[in-house]
C-alpha cells in the first residue's frame, strides 16, 4: 500500500499508525481490483452464539495479496477480543484461513491467545478452519439484560489494579463510598486478596440497615460468577487459584448469607453506568486506568455474550509499535489507554522519572504538571486524544454508536478535558460522519464519584438467582 499518513499526528509518538486509516487504505485497495473476493470469518461460543464479520480482500494471485495476510489477522484478533470465540471459521480465502491457524497456534506468534480463547476461558480446544461460505452458521448473538435494579440495600464494588472501592446504595443513591489503595498484582496469597475485598465489603455494609444484594465490576474474565482469568490474580500460583480464587465470590456470598452477588466486568459497568446516567443507549465505555477496559450497551439496552476486552484488541498498526508485557502482541489498547501510555509518553516528553517509579506514581506526576500548565504534560495528553479519535474511528466500524463514555483514573483532573478535545478534532477531521452521530464525553463530577457504584449494585436482582450470565471480561 502507499504511505499513510494522518492528517493529525500525536506530537510524542508520530509514527503512530492507526488501523483506521491502515483499513481505510486497504480498503481502497480491494475497491480497485477486480479479483476482490469475499472474506467471511465466524467465530463460535460453547453456549451456541455466533458472530459473524463479512468484508473483502485481494485476489490470491495480487501482487499486494501479501497485505491481505496482516489485514486479516489484525481483523481475526479484533474479533477474538470484542467477541469472544473458540471455533473460528473462515470462508472465500483458504490461504488466508491456513494463515491465520498457523500464527494462532501453540507454537505461533498469537500463542497467547490461542491460549487465551481456548482453554482457560472456554474450556475448550481453540481452533481456526476453513469452509464454504455456504456452510457457515448464522449470526447468534441474543440479547441480555443487565443491572438497573436499584431497589433495596445494596453494595457495588469495584476491584481495579491500584485501589479497590466499595459504596454502600439505598434505592439508587449512595450513602457512603470508599477508595482503598492495594496492589494485588503478584500476590501470592490469595487471602490478600479475598480479606481485602471483605473488608471493603464490612465498610459499606456498616452504613446500611441490611444488606440485600451486594454487585461488583473487577477486572477479569467471568462465566457465571466464576474467576477464569484476571491480571489481578497473576501471582497466584495455579494450583491455588484453582482451590482459592476461581469460586472467590462464591465464597464471599456465603459469608454473607447467600444473598444475591453478582460480578461484571468494569468496563461493562462503566458503559451501563453511562447508559443510566444518559437516559439512552448504545453506549460504549472505555475505562483509562491500570490498564484499558471495554463495555458496550446495545441500542436496545441489552448487552452481549462478547467479552470487549478492548486492552488486547490492535489500535497501531506499525511494526515496532509498542509491546504488551502479558501478551506479547504489538500495538493493542493497554499501550495507549491506560497508566502505561502515560508513563511511556512521560517519557518521550522528557520528564525523566526514575526507571523503577511505579506507573501509577508517574500518572499523578504528569497530573500534577498538567496542572501547573508544564507544555510536557500537555503533549502527553494531546498524544493520548489523538490516539482516542483514531481508535473510536476505529471501534465504530465494530460498533452501533451514538455514545461514547471515557473513565478511569487518566482522565482525572484538566488532562481529561483535554484527552476528549483532541480525540472530538481528530474525529471531525477523519471521520465525520462518525463525530455527526457519536458524542464523546466523560461522566459529570456526580457520575464520576458514584456512577460506577450505582451501576454495580444495580448488577443482582433481588430474588433472583444469581449467577447465571455468560462470560464476562476485562481480564487486565
Amino acid at each position: 500500500m502507499h504511505k499513510i499518513t494522518p492528517f493529525v499526528r500525536p506530537p510524542l509518538d508520530p509514527e503512530f499508525l492507526p488501523a483506521a486509516t491502515w483499513n481505510r487504505a486497504y480498503r481502497a485497495m480491494v475497491a480497485t481490483d477486480p479479483g476482490a473476493r469475499s472474506l467471511v470469518i465466524v467465530l463460535e461460543r460453547p453456549d451456541g452464539g455466533a458472530s459473524r464479520h463479512q468484508s473483502r480482500v485481494l485476489a490470491a494471485d495480487h501482487p499486494s495479496s501479501a497485505v491481505s495476510l496482516r489485514y486479516a489477522e489484525r481483523l481475526l484478533k479484533f474479533l477474538l477480543w470484542q467477541k469472544g470465540g473458540c471455533t473460528v471459521r473462515v470462508a472465500g480465502a483458504p490461504e488466508i484461513a491456513a494463515y491465520l491457524a498457523a500464527v494462532y497456534s501453540p507454537t505461533g506468534p498469537r500463542a497467547f491467545d490461542y491460549a487465551f480463547m481456548g482453554d482457560k476461558v472456554y474450556g475448550r480446544v481453540f481452533s481456526i478452519g476453513a469452509t464454504k461460505e455456504e456452510d457457515l452458521p448464522q449470526e447468534r448473538d441474543t440479547g441480555l439484560p443487565v443491572g438497573r435494579h436499584l431497589a433495596g440495600c445494596r453494595i457495588g464494588f469495584d476491584l481495579g489494579g491500584s485501589d479497590r472501592k466499595a459504596a454502600a446504595v439505598i434505592d439508587g443513591r449512595v450513602v457512603f463510598s470508599e477508595e482503598t489503595p492495594w496492589d494485588p498484582y503478584f500476590q501470592r496469597d490469595p487471602a490478600y486478596h479475598i480479606e481485602g475485598i471483605h473488608q471493603s465489603l464490612c465498610s459499606a455494609a456498616a452504613h446500611l440497615p441490611r444488606v440485600d444484594a451486594i454487585g461488583g465490576s473487577a477486572a477479569g474474565v467471568y462465566v457465571n460468577n466464576e474467576v477464569r482469568v484476571a491480571s489481578l490474580f497473576r501471582g497466584i500460583p495455579p494450583d491455588v487459584f484453582e482451590r482459592d480464587i476461581r469460586r472467590l465470590f462464591f465464597t464471599l456470598q456465603e459469608r454473607w448469607g447467600g444473598v444475591p452477588f453478582e460480578v461484571a466486568n468494569d468496563g461493562e459497568v462503566a458503559a451501563l453506568a453511562g447508559s443510566m446516567s444518559l437516559g439512552d443507549n448504545a453506549v460504549l465505555g472505555i475505562s483509562m486506568g491500570t490498564s484499558q477496559a471495554g463495555g458496550y450497551v446495545r441500542p436496545g439496552g441489552d448487552i452481549t455474550p462478547w467479552l470487549n476486552e478492548l486492552a488486547f484488541a490492535p489500535v497501531d498498526y506499525r511494526p515496532d509499535a509498542p509491546v504488551d508485557e502479558w501478551s506479547g502482541d504489538a500495538g493493542c489498547g493497554v499501550n495507549y489507554f491506560s497508566q502505561q501510555a502515560v508513563s511511556r509518553l512521560a517519557d518521550q516528553a522528557g520528564f525523566g522519572f526514575a526507571e523503577k517509579m511505579p506507573a501509577q506514581e508517574r500518572l499523578v506526576a504528569v497530573q500534577q504538571a498538567m496542572a501547573a500548565g508544564d507544555a510536557r504534560a500537555e503533549k502527553v495528553y494531546d498524544s493520548l486524544g489523538a490516539y482516542l479519535g483514531y481508535s473510536i474511528g476505529h471501534y465504530a466500524d465494530f460498533y452501533n454508536l451514538r455514545h461514547v463514555l471515557v473513565t478511569g483514573r487518566v482522565t482525572s483532573g484538566t488532562g481529561g478535558e483535554r484527552i476528549l478535545l483532541r480525540a472530538r478534532e481528530v474525529l471531525a477531521a477523519e471521520f465525520p460522519a462518525v463525530a455527526s452521530r457519536t458524542r464523546v464525553r466523560m461522566p459529570d463530577e456526580k457520575d464520576k464519584r458514584h456512577g460506577q457504584a450505582i451501576a454495580a449494585a444495580s448488577l443482582p436482582s433481588i430474588g433472583e438467582t444469581v449467577g447465571s450470565r455468560p462470560a464476562r471480561t476485562n481480564s487486565r
